[in-house]
């Protein structure tokens, strides 16, 4: 018998910041061109010409960045030489409600409004001169890539981009659920957004019958949100992450770690994957988007912001994105940038997993490292 679906306590509070020691930490929010409030939370032991800011992916939010149930992010570069370090929460953080309305927000939206008001905003509150060094991953990494590639933000030292960059790629039953799941949410079940913890919510709804269903073919563990965020998020028992990797604190808090999501920002993705995999803009001719270009690869050559694309190589959720986009990257610009497939890693775990801080900041740090103290 497969094993029943439970929600397990609450091992740590949702916010906690007790992963991180030894640093003041301050909140910064702050406004976007089009009328969102978001933040920016500081943490520092001193001051540092070299600044790092760290950009989560969609719905989740820069808890997944200071966890303390392991060494985290945050926590080995304050311990690493890297006393000023920043977390951004952009509109696709659980930490805000943006994701939990039936809108028209796309990708475009965090490249031309979030990652350039937080750029913006850091640096009124580091000074000019400074060095800005920066880590992303997923939909974040993304998009600070289309945002960065615009020009929409500038002076950025270095960049470190986890699983997709300007290439998405996704497996093919990925693909399948792009093409029919908003149309599904919208039309058919009328929800407004997805949710991982459905199943445990009360009473009855058309999410929580969904998320019954989706445990009935995830029998891998005993999680619901689990199963939810395979289903969510791309292909495999479990997509996002190797369970071997996770830390049995991580795995019961995943409702708390990921939130909900409206499924507009699919169909842009999927609208990538149809344009030859290539970073596009959601709407070509839209006045609204008139400062960013079709294709975001369009000024790559002119782009001399050095990064590091990185992923795992079980990526179930965006596949081998930064492999393929490395490659074409090196024949536009030959040499400007690097890639880094780690072993036995899928999406997640690049950061959520236990070991990271043996198996993958390491090379993180190597490449900040190549790029600061001049």
């Amino acid at each position: 018998m497969p094993p029943r679906p439970r929600e397990a306590p609450r091992p740590y509070p949702r916010g906690t910041l007790q992963g991180v020691t030894g640093a003041s930490v301050s909140h910064h929010p702050f406004s976007t061109g089009d009328g969102l409030g978001l933040a920016l939370t500081r943490f520092q032991r001193g001051g540092s010409d070299d600044v790092v800011l760290i950009i989560h992916g969609l719905t989740t939010s820069s808890d997944m960045f200071i966890m303390p149930e392991h060494t985290n992010l945050v926590q080995y570069l304050l311990d690493a030489g890297y006393p000023d370090v920043f977390t951004l929460d952009h509109r696709g953080s659980n930490r805000f409600p943006y994701n939990l309305l039936r809108d028209a927000a796309n990708l475009d939206d965090l490249a031309l409004y979030d990652h350039p008001a937080a750029i913006a905003t850091l640096r009124k509150l580091i000074g000019p001169g400074k060095r800005i060094h920066v880590i992303a991953h997923c939909v974040g990494a993304l998009t600070f890539g289309m945002s960065l590639f615009a020009g929409q933000v500038g002076g950025i030292r270095s960049a470190i981009l986890n699983s997709i960059a300007l290439t998405a790629r996704v497996p093919a039953y990925s693909r399948f659920k792009l093409g029919v799941g908003p149309f599904l949410c919208d039309w058919v079940l009328g929800v407004e957004y997805l949710n991982p913890r459905w199943r445990h919510q009360p009473a009855w709804s058309a999410g929580k019958l969904l998320a019954m269903g989706v445990d009935l073919f995830h029998h891998e563990c005993d999680s619901s949100a689990c199963h939810m965020l395979s289903f969510m998020w791309g292909a495999g028992k479990p997509a996002l992450f190797k369970h071997e990797n996770m830390a049995p604190e991580t795995h019961a808090r995943l409702g708390d770690l990921f939130g909900g999501i409206n499924v507009n920002y699919y169909r842009h993705v999927l609208k990538m994957v149809k344009a030859n995999h290539d970073a596009v803009k959601f709407t070509a001719g839209h006045p609204r988007y008139a400062a960013l270009p079709d294709n975001y690869f369009a000024q790559a050559a002119n782009m001399t912001t050095p990064l590091l694309l990185t992923t795992g190589q079980e990526n179930g959720v965006f596949a081998d994105s930064n492999i393929i986009c490395h490659q074409r990257l090196e024949r536009i610009v030959p040499g400007r940038h690097q890639l880094h497939v780690f072993p036995s890693y899928g999406h997640q775990d690049i950061f959520m997993g236990k070991q990271v801080a043996a198996d993958i900041f390491p090379r993180l740090l190597q490449f900040l490292q190549s790029h600061s103290h001049d």
